[in-house]
């Protein structure tokens, strides 16, 4: 349904490239036959006012590709969305924000679900396939200061500030990177947690995603961008995934974890996909950090090429080269894999026990 960019793949979910370079294909790109004979469309989201906020931006661009079509938004809350009282981490449930939209995919009930990219497990179900990923937003973490901190950074906040996130990657980077600061758990939705953050004095600041932020038109509530030498971001952090059915031909051809401690950050120059990855412990005292990269610009292949059907890691990308999807996709699993050999797997372990045991 959108062109994608070139997709960084492993260490989680497929991710589409930040920081100065990265791709930026327009989203939502016509094809010259939708084949879904004008039926309604039925868009599956969250209840979340950002994800409905999100969601209706892909719902807006396909209306102009295709305005005689009926699109309907069909909101319902996840697992994620109905638990606030334990951390994301301990829930024990991987699909946390996606299982409901998946059932309701599966059951026909909706033709295509808006996701946060990075909210999506490492893998899909087998039936059901991304078919496009938009144009990503910056994908830092921002960091939103209480009302009397103002115009202060992370290193500058008091011995013992306590800073609330839901993300074991973000805590464990920024407990490294700033030890004298405290890290607790927030949960709820963007507005739950500004009303936390605003209205009492249980914490000093909170992270969170820029994108989200800006979506919602609170871009001026950033008070510090964590830059890659901050806090490497997670996976797919900033850009909209569209899933569907992987065998609904007529919705493909309109073309167009949250519980362990790892993270990337890419990088889309002069034909080369740079992709830093890094897994820590919970108190960030262990890390392990790696970057590779690999030559992406190939020529696009004829309709009856030999990559033109292949999915990489659950992704439908007709309008990137099966080629660079396939160099995008080994450099991800390599990465892992040098990752592995140096100890991720043994640093991880530790914290899921870790994390279980608190």
């Amino acid at each position: 349904m959108a062109e994608l960019g070139v997709s960084g793949v492993g260490l989680g979910r497929a991710d589409s490239g930040g920081g100065a370079g990265r791709a930026g294909a327009d989203p939502l790109l016509p094809q010259e036959e939708n084949g879904v004979d004008g039926r309604a469309i039925r868009v599956g989201t969250r209840r979340s006012q950002l994800a409905r906020i999100q969601t209706d931006s892909v719902v807006t661009m396909l209306r102009e590709l295709y305005p005689d079509l009926h699109f309907e938004i069909v909101a319902m809350s996840t697992t994620g969305d109905k638990i606030l009282d334990t951390a994301l981490s301990k829930i024990g449930e991987k699909s946390l924000f996606t299982k409901e939209l998946e059932n309701a995919l599966e059951r026909n009930e909706v033709d295509l679900v808006v996701h946060s990219l990075k909210d999506l497990p490492t893998s899909l179900p087998p039936d059901f396939t991304i078919g496009a990923v938009c144009k990503r937003e910056n994908p830092l973490d921002a960091v939103v200061f209480h009302p009397k901190n103002c115009g202060k950074t992370l290193s500058l906040l008091p011995e013992k500030s306590v800073i609330g996130t839901s993300s074991l990657r973000r805590a464990a980077q920024l407990k490294k990177k700033f030890p004298h600061l405290e890290f607790r758990d927030i949960r709820g939705n963007l507005n739950t947690r500004l009303k936390k953050l605003d209205e009492k004095e249980d914490f000093s600041a909170i992270i969170l995603a820029a994108a989200g932020l800006k979506r919602m038109g609170w871009e001026n509530r950033i008070g510090q961008l964590l830059s890659p030498e901050d806090c490497l971001y997670a996976v797919g952090q900033g850009a909209l995934a569209v899933e569907v059915r992987a065998k609904d031909q007529e919705i493909l051809n309109m073309e167009g974890g949250c519980s362990v401690p790892v993270a990337v950050n890419t990088l889309l120059k002069d034909g080369q996909l740079y992709l830093t990855g890094a897994v820590y412990s919970l108190d960030g005292s262990d890390s392990l950090k790696e970057t590779m990269q690999t030559g992406v610009s190939y020529p696009h292949q004829n309709e009856d090429g030999p990559n033109d059907d292949v999915q990489h890691v659950g992704i439908t990308a007709k309008n990137v080269p099966g080629q660079a999807q396939e160099a995008a996709e080994n450099l991800g699993v390599e990465l892992a894999s040098l990752l592995l050999s140096k100890g991720a797997k043994h640093i991880l372990s530790v914290a899921r026990q870790l994390n279980d045991a608190r």
